[in-house]
């Protein structure tokens, strides 16, 4: 998440200081990504320092106002227009946990597994209710209708990504038992057209598991 461009955004709509630019950034994604004014200040220091914010006076209370620069819209826009990086995913936690599990003495997978789907299906359950919520919200007319429809779209990605990580915990388990009957009644189990293929990823999985991305940002 780049709190950078986020700031950016929030000050292309005008000048701000720095809790309000706190408050106004957790109100539009719901407060799924918390900030701190730490977090900002030293956030609009390096936007400074590039060029990209300016001091633009105070208001009536003394706080000092950030602005965007021409630099810093061009830097916004460019962001914008360019794809999210998904060439360094960042490290998840569960997929580590899981990669660590694997074959570690005294470590039962499957619970490891159960638990968090447990705890991976409440979300779930947390975001869809809240989804419901932001909905009622946007037709009922009586809400900031631009930050609930982004909170909308942060609930969704949520949802997509909790129902993501259910299959893949699934995916996961029925794997293991798979990897853990005897050779020949695991290629009894294998599609007949797809025998070759699948040996070729169990070694994979066995000998290099590799952590993918997914986040779970608290709600």
């Amino acid at each position: 998440m780049s709190i950078r461009h986020g700031l950016l955004a929030l000050l292309e709509r005008g000048p701000r200081y720095g809790s309000q630019l706190r408050t106004e950034f957790e109100s539009r994604t719901g407060s799924t990504w918390p900030l701190n004014v730490g977090q900002v200040y030293t956030t609009l220091a390096r936007l400074e320092r590039d060029g990209l914010v300016a001091p633009g006076g105070e208001d009536a209370a003394g706080h000092t106002l950030y602005a965007i620069t021409d630099s810093g819209r061009a830097e916004l826009h460019q962001w914008y227009e360019r794809p999210v990086d998904r060439t360094n995913p960042p490290r998840d936690e569960l997929s580590i946990k899981l990669a660590m599990a694997v074959g570690a003495p005294g470590v039962d997978i499957r619970a490891v597994i159960q638990a968090q789907r447990h705890a991976t299906i409440k979300a779930m359950q947390d975001y869809t209710r809240l989804k419901a919520q932001a909905l009622a919200a946007i037709e009922s007319g009586k809400s900031r209708e631009r930050d609930d429809v982004a909170w909308l779209l942060v609930l969704e990605q949520l949802i997509f990504q909790t129902e993501a990580e259910a299959r893949w915990l699934d995916h996961s388990e029925a794997r293991l038992v798979r990897l853990s009957l005897p050779a020949d009644r695991r290629a009894e189990s294998d599609p007949p057209q797809a025998a070759d293929t699948v040996a070729v990823t169990d070694t994979v999985a066995v000998t290099a598991p590799q952590p993918r991305a997914s986040r779970t940002p608290r709600s």
